[in-house]
């Protein structure tokens, strides 16, 4: 019950919003909690982004623990030199001369206004100590930090909460135009008698005037909006999330490069604002559309200059760009409610600390500060502002009213989703599975023994047929096979991930109900392993007892049909969102100059880069299969063929090519130099990849050299990259050496101890310069380790590059995702 209710703290930030309480009762909850450290709990429940902004709690308990240790000293050498004067005289100076008590209390906290105050700025608050305490040095140095802390917290809840208003009033301002723009559709529509269509159309003219007269303007606002709209067929920009939601983004249409890289629609009239529709160029549909508008908008402009007053043209408006609107808007509203019950539960935990370190302040002190600092902390800013609150209400009844059919029901499963709770069924078939698989494999391996199956025998029909099927299981010493293996890699990065607190969903911009668990990952590695050793043992029996070798060799083939029928299974089984959104990434990696490149795009390209090996084992296994080679037992068929070997070098470049072509779009699409030059380490990858190919054909000294240059290079290149940007290590002035100075991890020597074993794995392509073989140990298995290696590195990669990401997200304090929004007001000079 203890490791449920910890698991459930760990991840509330992901949770639907905590409602603030009053102090009383957060008294009264706070001294149910003693199961459960406050500091364990403050850690779990706060927004990881944030962490900074909130409440220095272990400051505060360090500063309250040297209190603690001088007044200790202090009680026992007072105990030694009391004495009644001493008494009176304390007595007198707490119950005054007439024997009332004074009331002006142990502390006074005084407000103090900035110099920018009058113009909006912050009100600081300054502790004063009335009544000498122990050590009074120690205890202004705990009052001075508490007032740092409550003076932060108040200054980042109102930059958040003024940063959340103003995209609650773009917001506002964006679904009114739909609306209006919904219903002015719907008007024209029963107006002429049409129905639903994939477009509309209407006539309208070519001429440009403003209409003079305002009245005339505000009558015919929905018309010209209407006409405006149709004009701009295909309005399109492929600009990044801008930094500020609702806010243009900068335009450059001088030259066709421009035109392209924003393909905003032209300027039109509403409410006597101009204004542009821009929507984001993420699908090679979108792009082409958008390669088209670009010719069709010369010709409609040659042809509107021949075009008199009364002239007009049939143009249609295409209403799925209305609905891409309408998303686009619908995903803004889900992004600020969900940043708004970040602030909720910013606000909650930063007073529930307030309380318990003040209680603590008490305890240790034996003053009544509680009372007093309380009111302060209860009147401050961040406590006593209801606009957060009043902004969530108004946007829950705004989405459930559009985008729920005024179902509050509907409506709140899109706001506060709920994450599928965790099965004990999970964990146990698990283990089921896992004890399966070692037994099988157990056999497996004991009877690839007795048969001498992966010793050096030439003629070995095994080796040169059924092992190319079922690579991925090697030997003794490798268990998994190089997919499974890196899937349950992956598995342990989540499970690393959230333990270090690092925001991976939020980075990935996985849906908080449809993610994988590190439980379900480990649960589909086992089951697929324990069914493809399995298979391979049932195989091998077969084979040593004699039958059908044609027959046999079909199971491998029909094992990973299985698995393709599976993955692209449509049926809502086996986590189909899951599946489907791999085949997603994976389509967007082939294509990927047509694509806007996301984080979990580019992350899961980089992850092919080392399944090479891999890739090259499914295309020999393709081409096994579909040439009926296991049915005439041509077994060298697919190495003999010229088609089979120029795809060999095609399969070794492609990982690499998509990963530059990643590059290449990303540059396009924000303008930094930075990609490019990332694009120049895939493109020495490339070449490396290349010389190792034509060297494995041709074994010659000058192919050999040209491995050793191109490889070296390249290993430069990589590791450079690999420790400076994607880890961010390697900072000179760091206060920790050699590293960065935010640090996930605690032990400083695992950093120190990864890179070293990130630089000994990079270094495995030595192996095809030495040769070096394992003795009584076919060379396959050899390729098979060194292959393995290569994923374990890709592994550690991925823990310290989302490390990376997590910290810089959280020095920019973004913890919800800025969603682009379609509708833009422009300045009249543009």
């Amino acid at each position: 019950m203890m490791s449920s209710r910890k698991h459930s703290l760990s991840n509330s930030y992901s949770n639907s919003p905590i409602v603030p309480l009053s102090p009383l009762a957060l008294l009264s909850q706070d001294q149910d909690r003693n199961m459960v450290k406050f500091s364990k709990q403050f850690e779990g429940q706060l927004v990881p982004e944030w962490k900074e902004a909130f409440v220095d709690y272990w400051k505060l308990k360090k500063d309250l623990k040297k209190i603690r240790l001088l007044n200790n000293n202090t009680t026992t050498n007072t105990h030694q030199t009391t004495s009644f004067p001493h008494n009176l005289l304390s007595s007198i100076s707490t119950f005054g001369l007439f024997g009332r008590r004074r009331d002006q209390g142990v502390i006074q906290v005084h407000k103090r206004l900035t110099a920018s105050a009058s113009k909006g700025g912050d009100l600081l608050y300054e502790t004063e100590l009335l009544e000498q305490f122990a050590d009074t040095d120690a205890a202004k140095e705990f009052f001075e930090c508490l007032d740092m802390q409550l003076n932060k917290v108040n200054q980042f809840y109102k930059t958040k909460e003024k940063e959340f208003l103003e995209r609650g009033e773009c917001l506002k301002k964006q679904m009114q135009i739909l609306s209006e723009l919904k219903t002015i559709i719907k008007q024209q529509q029963h107006r002429k008698g049409q129905e639903e269509d994939a477009s509309i159309s209407c006539s309208i003219s070519c001429e440009e005037d403003s209409v003079k007269d305002r009245t005339k303007q505000e009558q015919q606002q929905q018309d010209s909006f209407m006409d405006e709209l149709e004009r701009n067929e295909v309005p399109f920009s492929d600009s990044p999330t801008s930094d500020e939601i609702g806010k243009p983004t900068d335009i450059n249409m001088k030259t066709e490069k421009g035109k392209l890289r924003t393909l905003s629609g032209r300027v039109f009239s509403f409410q006597g604002k101009s204004l542009r529709i821009n929507i984001p160029l993420t699908t090679p549909s979108r792009t082409f559309s958008a390669i088209s508008y670009l010719v069709w908008d010369d010709l409609v402009n040659q042809s509107s200059k021949k075009c008199g007053p009364q002239g007009g043209g049939k143009l249609h408006i295409n209403k799925s760009k209305l609905h891409h609107s309408q998303k686009m808007i619908k995903g803004a509203f889900l992004e600020l409610y969900k940043g708004l019950g970040y602030l909720k539960t910013y606000r909650h935990l930063n007073m529930l600390a307030f309380i318990k370190i003040l209680k603590k302040f008490d305890k240790v002190t034996e003053k009544q500060v509680l009372p007093v600092y309380l009111k302060v902390v209860e009147s401050s800013y961040f406590n006593s502002s209801d606009k957060v609150m009043n902004l969530s209400d108004e946007v829950e009844d705004l989405f459930i009213m559009h985008f729920a059919d005024e179902d509050r029901r509907k409506g709140m499963k899109y706001l506060r989703p709920r994450q599928r709770k965790e099965s004990h069924a999970v964990t146990f078939f698990i283990g089921l599975f896992a004890g399966c698989f070692v037994a099988l494999l157990a056999g497996y391996i004991i009877m690839a023994h007795i048969t001498g199956m992966y010793r050096r025998q030439p003629d070995s029909i095994y080796m040169e047929t059924t092992y190319p099927v079922l690579r991925q299981v090697a030997s003794f010493d490798i268990m998994f096979s190089l997919l499974f293996l890196h899937f349950f890699l992956y598995g342990c990065n989540i499970f690393m991930w959230r333990k270090a607190r690092i925001n991976y969903s939020f980075i990935f911009e996985l849906a908080a109900t449809k993610e994988l668990k590190y439980r379900d990952v480990f649960l589909i590695c086992t089951t697929s392993m324990t069914a493809v050793v399995g298979i391979m043992f049932v195989h091998l029996s077969l084979v040593t007892k004699g039958y059908s070798y044609a027959q046999v060799q079909a199971i491998p083939g029909l094992l990973l049909l299985a698995f393709v029928l599976l993955l692209v299974c449509p049926f809502n089984i086996f986590y189909h969102s899951s599946r489907y959104r791999l085949l997603g990434v994976i389509r967007n990696i082939i294509l990927s100059p047509l694509y806007k490149v996301v984080m979990l795009d580019f992350f899961m390209a980089d992850q092919l880069c080392s399944q090479v090996p891999m890739l090259r084992n499914l295309e020999y296994v393709a081409c096994y299969y579909i040439t009926g080679s296991y049915k005439t037992q041509d077994y060298g068929y697919c190495m003999r063929a010229k088609h089979y070997r120029d795809l060999a070098y095609a399969v070794s470049f492609l990982p690499y090519y998509w990963r530059a072509m990643q590059c290449a779009r990303r540059w396009f699409d924000e303008g930094q130099t930075n990609h490019l030059v990332n694009l120049g380490k895939y493109v020495s990858a490339m070449l490396a990849a290349g010389a190792k190919v034509a060297y494995e054909k041709e074994r010659s000294i000058g192919w050999l050299c040209l491995v050793v240059v191109m490889s070296s290079a390249a290993t430069v290149y990589q590791l450079y990259w690999d420790f400076v940007k994607d880890w961010g290590l390697l900072q000179m002035n760091s206060k920790n050496p050699w590293l960065r100075n935010e640090l996930m991890l605690r032990r400083k020597f695992i950093y120190y101890f990864s890179m070293g074993l990130n630089l000994i794995l990079r270094l495995a392509w030595l192996q095809t310069v030495v040769h070096s073989t394992f003795e009584h140990v076919d060379y396959r298995v050899t390729g098979l380790f060194l292959a393995a290696l290569e994923v374990i590195r890709r592994g550690l990669w991925n823990f310290y590059r989302l490390e990376n990401e997590h910290l810089n997200n959280a020095g920019k304090f973004r913890a919800v995702k800025t969603v682009p929004l379609p509708f833009h007001e422009v300045d009249e000079e543009e």
